[in-house]
């Protein structure tokens, strides 16, 4: 069966190797990433700010060229944003899971402020206008575009076909893309990062739709996993587990 990856390729190379390797056996991979993360020519003010808010791993890499010191605090959302500031060199907490649970953490503890979040043009949760009416003051600033991309000549071939295939999706704006742009045919078993996600994907035809009981890869894969499993009892195929 076929494993349609539509995120970046490096993130979706590093979510693959973490699937277990009896999983990993059963899937060919095929890479079509739906965004493509454009730098913006910025240049940032850091003069008067004291900490910085990322929400994606994408920032991360992008405020990495942009910025030479790594003194400021770091609050990010989700394992792999944190690892991501962290192996950077700044000082990293994680503040939660969803941008939600960062407003959350960051209203509680009272952080030195003001903050800024370095974001993509496209972002959800308002977290800096939130955070400020809630007491820690936050702006925003965009570094990155998140320019929309067709699917690529060889997911259009699997997604015509008769092979199973498994396609996770990790955003709203992707699963909508999918949604709009995909032509299916081939048994599709779809999960997706979260409710939200899983919306715009109601509107095709699938064998089955999951959703992850956390925003986390970590919780992806599992339901990757699951769907595998399922995969081979509707095929009738030996189940590797």
């Amino acid at each position: 069966m076929h494993l349609l990856m539509t995120r970046a390729r490096a993130a979706s190379e590093r979510f693959i190797a973490g699937l277990p390797p009896e999983v990993l056996e059963q899937l060919t991979p095929v890479f079509s990433p739906l965004i493509e993360i454009c730098p913006l020519d910025v240049v940032l003010d850091l003069s008067t700010v004291r900490g910085l808010v990322f929400t994606s791993a994408n920032a991360v890499a992008i405020a990495g060229d942009l910025i030479q010191t790594r003194d400021l605090a770091c609050y990010c959302v989700g394992a792999a944003t944190t690892d991501a500031a962290r192996d950077a060199g700044w000082p990293t907490t994680q503040s939660g899971d969803t941008a939600q649970q960062l407003i959350s953490t960051l209203t509680r503890e009272k952080p030195d402020a003001p903050l800024l979040h370095l974001r993509g043009v496209h972002a959800r949760g308002e977290i800096a206008k939130n955070l400020s009416r809630a007491g820690t003051s936050c702006d925003e600033q965009a570094i990155y575009d998140q320019s929309l991309q067709p699917l690529t000549d060889a997911a259009v071939q699997v997604l015509a076909g008769s092979d199973p295939v498994v396609a996770p999706l990790f955003s709203p704006r992707t699963a909508r893309q999918f949604a709009e742009t995909a032509r299916i045919r081939a048994p599709l078993w779809l999960t997706a990062l979260s409710p939200a996600v899983a919306e715009p994907l109601e509107t095709l035809t699938f064998q089955n739709l999951l959703i992850a009981d956390r925003p986390d890869s970590a919780a992806m894969r599992k339901i990757v996993e699951l769907s595998v499993k399922r995969v081979n009892r509707v095929e009738g195929r030996t189940d590797a587990h």
